[in-house]
């Protein structure tokens, strides 16, 4: 389903996930903003995905402060005048140790920029969507396997995974009398630089090490066009993407 005149924001939109969305989203009809911490990759990302400044804009955020994302919501409102689609995929992990080695630094990276900044996005989004004409608009949530399942020595990313999930459901119940839809889509193995290590070997629950099969990340991005192109009396609440092959399911 095609798009006329929507607009859809993506955070972490420089390279993997968040490019492959903002491509399969213009592709789709929307007027696309892609936001990250370097502009320099945001601006290549518009050029790869055949972005113009007609049809797209590159803002400089860190998700993970207030005063940063305000002014994101701004240059989108005066960019574009309104807000149909946050897509809320920035996330980040921290080194593979133990639990007890893990520094609060390193804790609190990941909880700033995977929990804290969805829930600043969506709270400007929503402040935008309930004030625009027409009302309402959809935010989708990048959530993940480890939103079910954790891996082995991981448990910034697999808290903060877990509090997406109920995220997305409090966003859902609080945004339905003012036609705000909100989704999650939980990824598995999408073929980024995140994911590099997997190809080589990564550590499963018993210990072993194992290469584990990554699938195209276009898939997941034209997974994100669909959600977002639903008509808002439709909502995908979750959706699971994922390596046909990789140990998940079952006992692997």
């Amino acid at each position: 389903m095609t798009q006329t005149n929507k607009v859809a924001l993506v955070t972490g939109a420089g390279t993997g996930v968040g490019k492959a969305a903002a491509r399969a989203l213009l592709k789709a009809g929307f007027q696309v903003v892609l936001t990250g911490r370097s502009m320099d990759k945001l601006t290549a990302a518009i050029k790869d995905i055949g972005g113009n400044d007609g049809n797209t804009l590159a803002v400089a955020c860190d998700v993970g402060d207030p005063d940063s994302v305000q002014r994101l919501f701004e240059a989108t409102q005066q960019q574009f005048g309104r807000l149909d689609v946050l897509f809320n995929n920035a996330g980040t992990g921290a080194p593979p140790v133990p639990m007890e080695t893990l520094t609060y630094a390193q804790w609190k990276a990941v909880v700033d920029t995977n929990l804290t900044g969805p829930f600043l996005c969506a709270q400007q989004a929503m402040r935008m969507m309930k004030a625009q004409s027409p009302q309402g608009g959809r935010i989708i949530n990048n959530g993940s396997i480890s939103a079910y399942t954790p891996r082995p020595m991981s448990a910034p990313y697999t808290a903060t995974k877990h509090a997406i999930s109920g995220l997305t459901k409090a966003i859902a119940l609080d945004g339905r009398a003012f036609n705000i839809a909100c989704g999650q889509i939980d990824i598995g193995n999408a073929a980024t630089e995140m994911t590099d290590r997997m190809a080589s070997g990564i550590i499963q629950a018993d210990g072993s090490m194992k290469v584990e099969p990554r699938m195209d990340v276009n898939h997941v991005g034209d997974a994100v066009a669909q959600m977002a192109s639903l008509p808002l009396e439709s909502n995908i609440l979750f959706m699971t993407i994922m390596a046909t092959n990789m140990p998940y399911v079952g006992r692997g």
